[in-house]
């Protein structure tokens, strides 16, 4: 909608009607859920960080808590590979290596003994072979267990600590994940600012993506106002603009940041000479901060550009 304008007459001024307008965020949870808490109320003025509203969160809590237990696990896991056998482990395999060991060396003094014999031909050779294979075997045995004692000492083999180690990366995005999924069920204002509405009450089902929260920072708000055709080349970004409304006698500096690339009218004309003064371009220009807070969208203001006073 275009205002009529001071500025489309015969004899234009430097003074055109205008409004305030805001650009709003609209705040919303990218996960759906009923809506627990709503902590704001319309016109209520916020500080950054402010909490604004809670949606039920019992699924994303109890999915943290699963997260954190398989990351647990999988680092529990991973730390037993790393650092081998417990004590107690080792010392039974030790126990059974000694034990090995005393029956190796008996096995090897009958041996030697059977080797007498056979010499002095009071045994048969079957049973020095008999001997000798007892000897073999628990010789072997030994060795047997030495190397599992050596093992036991070991960590993990490497391809099985890699596979541990990618578990529990994985576990941990999982947590990452899910906490993520966990605080887009609480929505805090991202800058200061007025509640401009809320539009959702608690216990109504809100989907994904819906806003529930609409907040308009002072740094958002802006003027409006139109200009004919015949003066657009006069005005450029930076340029301020002194904006008047009812109620004060303080006019409220602004500066433009928008001029629109393309022209609009209100009735429909037909481009010639004599309609052309009809055109008008939309100018967009911001207060400072201070300033913002005292200004309404929907409010009417008259705005003077002092570059075109007669």
């Amino acid at each position: 909608m275009v205002l009529s304008l001071t500025g489309c007459s015969d004899n234009p001024t430097n003074v055109f009607q205008g409004y305030v307008e805001g650009e709003y965020i609209h705040v919303a949870s990218p996960i759906s859920g009923t809506l627990d808490t709503l902590s704001v109320i319309r016109g209520q003025k916020i500080t950054a960080d402010s909490p604004l509203f809670a949606l039920d969160h019992d699924f994303e809590q109890a999915a943290v808590n699963e997260a954190r237990h398989g990351l647990q696990q999988a680092q529990d896991n991973l730390a037993n590979l790393e650092k081998g056998q417990r004590p107690s482990e080792i010392a039974s395999v030790q126990a059974r290596l000694e034990q090995a060991i005393a029956g190796s060396v008996l096995a090897k003094i009958e041996y030697k003994r059977r080797v007498r014999l056979i010499a002095e031909k009071t045994i048969s050779q079957e049973e020095l072979d008999r001997t000798k294979s007892d000897y073999d075997q628990k010789s072997q045995y030994v060795r047997e267990i030495q190397s599992e004692l050596t093992t036991a000492k070991l960590g993990a083999r490497s391809d099985e600590v890699r596979a541990a180690t990618a578990e529990t990366l994985q576990a941990q995005a999982k947590l990452d994940q899910a906490l993520w999924n966990f605080n887009q069920k609480t929505l805090k204002a991202p800058s200061p600012g007025l509640i401009f509405d809320t539009l959702y009450r608690v216990g109504e089902w809100v989907s994904a993506g819906q806003p529930v929260v609409s907040l308009l920072p002072p740094e958002n708000v802006e003027i409006r106002f139109f200009i004919p055709e015949t003066l657009i080349g006069t005005l450029e970004n930076g340029q301020e603009v002194i904006v008047t409304y009812d109620g004060t006698d303080k006019p409220v500096p602004t500066k433009i940041y928008y001029i629109s690339p393309s022209a609009e009218y209100t009735p429909p004309v037909i481009y010639s000479s004599e309609s052309r003064a009809k055109l008008v371009f939309m100018i967009k220009a911001r207060p400072s901060l201070e300033d913002a807070v005292r200004l309404h969208p929907g409010q009417p203001v008259d705005v003077t550009i002092p570059s075109l006073a007669p």
